[in-house]
């Protein structure tokens, strides 16, 4: 997702089926498990989830266009006796335009 991107309501675009929608991020929301680079993505655009849009659809086709694209890029977990998960973590949401929530670094 681009930094410059900004995401509304949209109020005035024209709806698109909330099931359908619901159903693409309910499979990308799956997907982050082992795809944790479109985590940000998928929980910003689940929040139109009552009230999606065409241009929250576009985007969302977008997400799995470019997963479609890196099929052969994410985490893969070993059944070990000793698995130890290290990440980093470094958002910042004060550029949400909805609530203005910021954290950084974890």
């Amino acid at each position: 997702m681009s930094p410059s991107t900004t995401l509304d309501e949209d109020k005035d675009g024209k709806s698109v089926d909330e099931i359908m929608y619901r159903g693409m991020i309910d499979s990308l929301l799956y997907l982050t498990a082992s795809r944790p680079n479109i985590m940000f993505c998928i929980y910003k655009y689940a929040r139109y989830q009552s009230a999606p849009k065409e241009f929250h659809l576009t985007a969302v086709k977008r997400i799995i266009r470019y997963l479609i694209g890196t099929v052969d890029y994410g985490l893969w977990y070993e059944s070990l006796d000793n698995f130890d998960l290290k990440g980093f973590l470094d958002a910042d949401f004060a550029g949400d335009k909805i609530d203005r929530k910021s954290t950084s670094g974890m």
